[in-house]
C-alpha cells in the first residue's frame, strides 16, 4: 500500500525553500523601500527578483503533490497497448511498414547524404545508387604566373628584408 502524506505532502523541501525565498525577498524589498540608503533601487529590484524566483519552488511543490492513479497514468501515456479493432490493425501495419523501411535502409547503406534531388532526399531510386557511383569533386587549382616573385611578410621579417607592398599607418585620422 502506498504511504499517505499529511500536511505539506511529498515535497516539503520545495515548500520550505519557497517560503524562505518569499521571506528573504520581502525582507530585502522592504529594506530597499524604507531604509535610507543610496542603493535602495538595487534592493527593491533584488527583492522582487528573489520573490519571483520563489515561484519556481512553489511550482515544484505543487506539481510534486499532484496525485494521479496508476491506471489513468498508464492509459494516458500509452503504456497499455490494446491491439484490438481498427487501432490494433493500424498499429501492426505501421510497425511492419516502418521496420521494412528500416531494414531496406540498412541493406543499402542508409539514406543519401548531402543535398541532392528531391527524389534522392526522399529515398526514391535508392536501390539504383551505390556509394562508388558518386563523382569525386575536381581539385582546386589557382592560376599563378611562373615568374612572379612571391614573398610573405614573415619571410621578409626573418631575412630582415624590406617589404615594399605593405605599409602601416599610425597617424590620426
Amino acid at each position: 500500500m502506498e504511504p499517505t502524506y499529511r500536511g505539506l505532502g511529498r515535497c516539503s523541501c520545495a515548500f520550505w525553500l519557497a517560503v524562505a525565498f518569499d521571506i528573504f525577498g520581502l525582507l530585502i524589498l522592504l529594506i530597499g523601500v524604507f531604509a535610507d540608503v543610496f542603493f535602495y533601487d538595487f534592493l527593491i529590484y533584488a527583492g522582487a527578483i528573489i520573490i519571483f524566483l520563489s515561484l519556481i519552488w512553489w511550482v515544484f511543490w505543487y506539481t510534486g503533490n499532484i496525485e494521479v492513479p496508476p491506471e489513468e497514468l498508464e492509459d494516458d501515456v500509452g503504456l497499455l497497448k490494446k491491439n484490438r479493432g481498427i487501432a490494433g490493425a493500424v498499429r501492426r501495419l505501421s510497425s511492419r511498414f516502418s521496420s521494412g523501411i528500416r531494414n531496406s535502409l540498412r541493406r543499402t547503406g542508409g539514406p543519401p547524404r548531402g543535398r541532392g534531388t528531391a527524389a534522392n532526399r526522399t529515398g526514391i531510386g535508392m536501390s539504383l545508387r551505390t556509394k562508388d557511383a558518386q563523382p569525386e569533386p575536381p581539385p582546386v587549382t589557382l592560376a599563378m604566373g611562373q615568374d612572379e616573385n612571391v614573398q610573405t611578410v614573415s619571410e621578409a621579417v626573418d631575412n630582415d628584408k624590406h617589404v615594399s607592398d605593405t605599409t602601416t599607418e599610425t597617424g590620426a585620422i
